[in-house]
């Protein structure tokens, strides 16, 4: 029989629930019994009360590929603690021809022993509902005494082995600083580069960002107030924050939503990455400049020509106007039912060749299978010698191994259907091409890469081999019908434009 592991921990204090310990006894157990592990899945800091456990779900729906007999965990409890997830995954794998092995709870599989194992998963929703009220208790009583009650602690406090909230002596005063900042007019960039150039880190070690910077900005735990759940206790913990400057910080928060906005917006440059100046071959990148009317410009640019590394003379190229026709003649592939059709086929085929294990597995196989079918003909007709026997005890190990073998790429690499393909080219039909994150999508997913000359774009896609020429005449005149008007390539940056280097990557 084969089976697959399933091990799980839901805290770092593991003792003799580790995953190195549940793995090993599963072995033994696997051993002990004849079984083949093909497999090991392995969720970490994941509570069993819950479904939404990564490997979890992965083993799950390998099991529909019927490759293994069986899930072996170390208790059952490993698998759920809650009945109803317990039974609900349960008959999924038996409908899969699987079953659940305990290795350290040895239970028939007669009607005595599944109540045996109800009672044990019932135990386990118990102890688990059980400590949890425990843990509750316990948390909201640290609470009722303004203590610590764990996780990430808020920046510029500490405490102390009592659990006690003290003030943190290293990082209190960029804490202050940061609300002196914002009072004095800086901005939340400004602050967040402040911080992280002091190495002030945010709450889970990372360097911060404008969000955790309004997160700090708008915490009353530095005015004192000490708050749990439903718990508020105001002057509960030491002051970082005096309550006037606090006060004046929130006012300037609201009054800056309402206000418009003070730094020019960031623009995404889709093409980033994509476009190259057919010229030089040099990256084009996103640039901006503002006009004496104060109206902003985008265009693509090439490097070379930004920074006069060559005598490269291309023109630079507007921004709207080059994206939206990339856009429009990306989609019109993807509505094109006999394009999707060749584009999947070409990805199944794809996919067939890309793993070379699978079909030379098999191919031994079934080379295997005929050769014990020869010799088991031999032994019918009477022809029995102890190498005949030799050589049949090999045949079968080495067939038992390739299935194993076998086995073990299908769950590695599961193969994607047909079905799922088209569902994957059909979801871009519907989605709203005017929302950034579904162009840039797009883009990535299709364009391999773009070579922009004066008078043509050569577009190489993802989806097929070779390159498609078209003319910047023919992209004018395609935009021009859809309402974009003309004028596609700027010869210059506006006159007395303040100009900004957008995004560029190398």
């Amino acid at each position: 029989m084969k089976a697959v592991i399933y091990a799980r921990y839901s805290s770092d204090n593991q003792r003799e629930e580790s995953i190195e310990g549940q793995i090993r006894e599963c072995t033994a157990f696997a051993e002990k019994n004849g079984i083949t592990i093909l497999k090991h899945y392995i969720d970490r800091a994941y509570s069993a009360k819950t479904d939404n456990r990564p490997e979890f779900q992965r083993m799950i729906n390998d099991s529909r590929q019927r490759l293994f007999d069986i899930v072996l965990v170390w208790k059952l409890d490993r698998f759920a603690r809650n009945r109803y997830d317990s039974a609900n995954y349960k008959n999924i794998l038996k409908k899969n021809g699987v079953r659940v092995v305990s290795a350290n709870e040895p239970i028939s599989d007669r009607s005595e022993g599944i109540l045996l194992e109800s009672m044990l998963e019932g135990f386990a929703e118990y102890f688990s509902a059980d400590l949890a009220e425990k843990v509750s208790r316990g948390m909201t009583e640290n609470a009722l005494k303004c203590k610590f009650n764990g996780g990430n602690p808020t920046i510029g406090f500490t405490s102390d082995k009592e659990q006690n909230i003290l003030i943190d002596p290293v990082k209190a005063p960029f804490v202050l600083d940061a609300f002196k900042m914002y009072d004095d007019g800086s901005t939340m960039s400004q602050i967040r580069d402040f911080l992280n150039e002091n190495n002030v880190l945010n709450s889970r070690g990372n360097p911060h960002t404008v969000n955790s910077v309004a997160k700090i900005l708008k915490n009353r735990r530095y005015i004192g107030e000490y708050s749990y759940r439903d718990i508020v206790i105001p002057n509960g913990i030491p002051a970082i924050v005096p309550q006037d400057l606090f006060d004046r910080v929130q006012k300037k928060i609201e009054k800056n939503k309402k206000a418009p906005a003070r730094a020019k917006a960031e623009v995404d440059y889709l093409l980033t990455t994509k476009l190259f100046c057919g010229h030089c071959g040099a990256y084009m990148c996103g640039e901006s400049g503002k006009g004496r009317s104060g109206k902003v410009y985008h265009y693509y640019k090439c490097v070379s020509v930004k920074k006069k590394r060559t005598d490269c003379k291309k023109k630079a190229i507007k921004k709207d106007f080059i994206e939206e026709f990339v856009i429009r003649h990306t989609m019109k592939t993807l509505n094109d039912d006999a394009a999707i059709e060749a584009i999947i086929a070409m990805l199944m085929d794809l996919q067939e060749r890309e793993n070379v294990n699978l079909p030379l597995y098999e191919q031994q196989l079934r080379d295997v299978e005929r050769n014990i079918e020869n010799l088991l003909d031999a032994i019918q007709q009477g022809i029995f010698t102890k190498s005949t026997k030799t050589r049949l005890e090999e045949l079968e190990a080495t067939k038992e191994d390739l299935v194993i073998r076998i086995a073990n790429e299908k769950i590695a690499k599961p193969k994607v259907t047909e079905d799922h393909l088209k569902s994957y080219f059909h979801r871009f039909r519907g989605m709203d091409m005017r929302i950034q994150k579904n162009r840039q999508m797009l883009i990535d997913s299709f364009i391999n890469r773009i070579y922009l000359y004066d008078d043509r774009l050569v577009i190489s896609c993802n989806h097929k081999d070779g390159e498609e020429t078209i003319t910047l005449e023919d992209v004018e005149t395609a935009l021009a019908e859809a309402g974009f008007g003309s004028d596609l390539v700027s010869l210059a940056v506006p006159k007395n434009a303040d100009t900004h280097l957008g995004i560029c990557i190398f």
